[in-house]
C-alpha cells in the first residue's frame, strides 16, 4: 500500500500538474483510498483521451462522496473534450458555487463558451478573471477582436502598450486592428484595373492593392507579384496571404501555398475569412496526399460555418 501510495503521488504530480486529487478527512480510510483510485482512473482515462470511461470513473467517486468540487471539475473537463458544451457548463457551475475565484476553474469556463463561440459571455467571465489576475488581458483582448468590438479592444491594446506588455502576437493583432480602421475610414474612388494599377505604382495604399487584388482575375503571374509585394509592403494584412496562397493551390504550388496560409492566418480577426483560410488550407494538404489534415481543416471551416 506504501508503494502504491507513493507512485500514486509521484506519476500524478507528473502528469496531472493543474488536476487536484483531492484528500478527504472526512471519509474512512478505505471509502478515501477507493475515492483516490477512482479519481486517479480518471485522471489517467482523460490523459490517453478516454473520456467516457473517466467520466464511468467520476461517477464513482460521485457516489462515494457527492457535491466534490473537484470531481465536479473533472466532469466538466471531459464533457467539454466530448463536446458537450450544456453538461461541461453545468458542471463547472456546480464547482464554482463553492469555489467562486478559483482561477483554473473560471479559465476552463471561458474555454467552454469560446467553444460555443459565446463571445460575450466568456468576455464576462475573463473580465472577472483580469479584475483578480491583470496579467490575463492578452486573452480579454483577443475575445473582443473575435466578438468584433473593435473599439474597445484597441483602447485595451493602447494600455497594454503604454505598459510595454504586448506580446509580438498582439503587437500583430494591434497593427492589423489599425490597418481595418484606416481601410473602414477611406474610400477609393471608382475605377478600373488598370488605372489602379497606374495608381499603386505612385501610391502604395492597401486600400488600392485590395481592390486590385478583388478586381483581378485572369493573370495568375501578375497577380501573384502584387501579392508579394503587399506581404512585403502589408505584413498584417490577410488577405493578400489568402490570395496568394488561393493561387499556388491552383498552380498546384501546394507546399508553398500551405507556408503562405499559415503565415497569414495569424492576422485574422474576421471569422468568415479564418473559414476561407482553413478552407484553403485543407486543399493544400488534399494536393499534399495528407488526407489526415485535410479533414482537419476542412472541419475547422464547418465548425466556423455552424
Amino acid at each position: 500500500m506504501v508503494l502504491f501510495s507513493f507512485f500514486f503521488v509521484l506519476f500524478s504530480n507528473n502528469i496531472f500538474a493543474q488536476d487536484s486529487i483531492p484528500a478527504k478527512e472526512d471519509l474512512t480510510e478505505e471509502a478515501e483510498l477507493k475515492f483516490q483510485e477512482f479519481f486517479f482512473k480518471a485522471l489517467s482515462e482523460k490523459s490517453i483521451g478516454n473520456y467516457q470511461k473517466a467520466i464511468e470513473n467520476l461517477e464513482s467517486c460521485n457516489q462515494i462522496l457527492t457535491n466534490d468540487v473537484s470531481v465536479y471539475f473533472e466532469f466538466s473537463k471531459n464533457y467539454l473534450l466530448l463536446n458537450n458544451t450544456l453538461l461541461a457548463k453545468e458542471y463547472i457551475e456546480r464547482s464554482l458555487a463553492k469555489d467562486i475565484h478559483n482561477l483554473w476553474m473560471l479559465k476552463h469556463f471561458v474555454k467552454i463558451y469560446q467553444k460555443e463561440r459565446n463571445y460575450k459571455e466568456a468576455i464576462k467571465i475573463q473580465q472577472q478573471i483580469v479584475a483578480i489576475h491583470p496579467k490575463e488581458r492578452e486573452l480579454l483582448a483577443r475575445l473582443l477582436m473575435y466578438d468584433r468590438q473593435y473599439k474597445e479592444a484597441s483602447a485595451l491594446l493602447n494600455v497594454l502598450e503604454k505598459e510595454n506588455t504586448l506580446t509580438s502576437n498582439l503587437k500583430k493583432l494591434k497593427s492589423s486592428l489599425e490597418k481595418r480602421k484606416e481601410i473602414s475610414e477611406k474610400k477609393i474612388n471608382p475605377s478600373d484595373l488598370s488605372s489602379l494599377i497606374h495608381q499603386f505604382k505612385t501610391n502604395k495604399s492597401y486600400q488600392i492593392l485590395e481592390q486590385i487584388l478583388k478586381d483581378s482575375t485572369n493573370n495568375d503571374t501578375a497577380l501573384l507579384k502584387f501579392c508579394e509585394e503587399g506581404i512585403a509592403l502589408f505584413p498584417a494584412q490577410p488577405f493578400v496571404y489568402l490570395v496568394k496562397g488561393k493561387i499556388l493551390n491552383d498552380q498546384k504550388n501546394f507546399q508553398n501555398a500551405l507556408t503562405t496560409l499559415k503565415n497569414g492566418i495569424d492576422f485574422v480577426i474576421v471569422d468568415e475569412m479564418e473559414v476561407d483560410f482553413y478552407t484553403e488550407i485543407a486543399k493544400a494538404f488534399k494536393g499534399l496526399g495528407n488526407s489526415k489534415q485535410e479533414k482537419k481543416f476542412k472541419q475547422k471551416a464547418k465548425n466556423l460555418k455552424n
